[in-house]
């Protein structure tokens, strides 16, 4: 009743709307886009920071910049970027000061390791005072 449609053209729009509707459940073409790394990976890692690829912020820790802002895993990055597997997802520096902590607590022994403790200086002993009484 709105709209009006010759009987010659009916054919013509039957055909129209069962292509819109077929093309309804196929999947888009995905579109490639290239996308270039903020950074190069030679400067990507410093002593102090790594550099994120995606986007260029500087991080001591990149795992978990990853999951939260780009939804990836650590393996997902080194794919995308083509990066080796010992890529580091943690700074140099960073993963120093870590490692030398854990050591200092214990961390990493054996349960039967021992651990010689560093001698600590005897206290000098205590000089007892003397009381003189006088016998008056």
């Amino acid at each position: 009743m709105h709209n009006s449609v010759s009987a010659n053209d009916v054919a013509t729009l039957i055909r129209t709307v069962h292509a819109a509707l077929a093309g309804l459940g196929a999947a888009p073409e995905p579109v490639e886009t290239v996308q270039s790394p903020a950074v190069t990976v030679r400067t990507s890692v410093k002593p102090d920071h790594i550099v994120c690829l995606e986007d260029g912020k500087k991080m001591k820790m990149l795992k978990r910049h990853l999951t939260t802002d780009h939804g990836m895993t650590p393996a997902d990055y080194r794919a995308k970027w083509k990066l080796p597997a010992d890529y580091p997802m943690v700074a140099p520096n960073y993963a120093a000061t870590r490692r030398a902590l854990a050591v200092k607590i214990g961390l990493g022994r054996k349960k039967g390791d021992t651990v010689a403790k560093p001698a600590v200086a005897a206290k000098p002993a205590r000089k007892s005072l003397k009381l003189k009484l006088d016998d008056a």
